[in-house]
């Protein structure tokens, strides 16, 4: 029993010395925190890496860079010769797009920002015919692709606008370069989106994330739920602290614009939590669920594959409820 006892002491030493520290990068990138954790045998200093996929993909994407690809086309520019991961994000994108009867659709900014959803200011004067004459410049079908890989547009004026899938692309691309790393366990979250792969070393069990709660106190930061994610992308969308009380009802809503009519429609869900092969889909899906609201959503997720969703909404009495398809149910923790 002596010799038993010593050999399980000395394998639980051994393993205890094998064990590495998780290593961890973290900063802001594209407007957003990033966080990067993995665990690997040796020290794999991968800053560099992960500013350069920063600087390609604003370089690219960024509307908030003027000499970006995307800013250059918006203005006008038919000579750019997009990049790889351009093409990789409209083609995602248009997949998204078309699944979801043109309910997400990159080239609604105008309209979100004449409504005072984006970062300008609200026009004034924004009525039916103002709506109507957005309208024209609204539409991902209206935007080709070149066999030169140049962007074709139908109209000068349609605007395309990534925000709601690029971060989710990002946390892939950071993920493929781990991979290339050799490195099997990680977890990567840029801007609050997520890919797992393998275990959490620390306690050698899938990696725990959580949904916030999206009637949180402002300043407080609380939780819906906790799950366990491995091997897949997972994206939130949801419009926290910005929902509205109907003083009449008592009902919860946001504030959706529906690129279909061009109007601002109330819509019952908070929040749409996704879970995808990778984060890409799950980014854009999230996104999606959005503007569709909780029963066109439903509907959606009965012709798609590959998806699980954990939905926040507001009953007509003003109650908050949850709708979380079974594979979600799944990794949902119980403690």
């Amino acid at each position: 029993m002596k010799i038993l006892l010593l050999l399980v002491v000395s394998i639980m030493a051994i393993r205890c010395a094998e064990k590495k520290e998780a290593q961890v990068f973290s900063g802001e990138a594209l407007g957003t925190t990033y966080q990067v954790k993995f665990f690997h045998e040796t020290e794999l200093p991968i800053q560099k890496g992960l500013d350069s996929i920063f600087e390609v993909i604003n370089k690219s994407m960024s509307t908030y860079e003027s000499n970006s690809d995307i800013s250059k086309i918006n203005a006008g520019d038919t000579s750019i010769v997009v990049d790889n991961n351009f093409i990789a994000v409209l083609t995602a994108s248009k997949k998204i797009y078309t699944e979801s009867d043109g309910f997400f659709d990159p080239t609604v900014g105008n309209l979100v920002n004449a409504y005072g959803f984006g970062p300008e200011k609200r026009k004034d004067n924004l009525n039916e015919k103002r709506i109507d004459s957005m309208l024209q410049y609204v539409g991902l079908n209206k935007i080709k692709l070149s066999a030169e890989k140049r962007i074709i547009k139908e109209q000068p004026e349609i605007y395309l606008d990534f925000n709601a899938i690029a971060k989710g692309f990002t946390v892939d691309v950071i993920a493929k370069y781990l991979d290339l790393k050799k490195v099997d366990n990680y977890l990567v979250e840029v801007g609050g989106e997520l890919v797992a792969k393998g275990l959490n070393m620390d306690s050698e069990a899938p990696w725990v994330v959580a949904i916030d709660d999206p009637l949180q106190k402002e300043g407080k930061r609380e939780f819906k739920a906790t799950l366990y994610l491995k091997d897949r992308g997972m994206a939130t969308s949801g419009n926290y602290r910005k929902f509205r009380m109907d003083s009449i009802t008592g009902q919860r809503y946001v504030h959706t614009i529906n690129p279909i009519t061009g109007k601002s429609e109330k819509s019952n869900l908070l929040s749409a939590s996704v879970l995808a092969e990778n984060c890409t889909l799950a980014d854009g899906y999230a996104t999606a669920f959005m503007a569709l609201g909780l029963e066109r959503s439903k509907k959606m997720l009965s012709n798609i594959e590959g998806v699980e969703v954990y939905f926040i909404y507001a009953e007509e009495n003003g109650e908050v409820n949850e709708y979380s398809t079974s594979g979600f149910k799944e990794v949902l923790r119980k403690d």
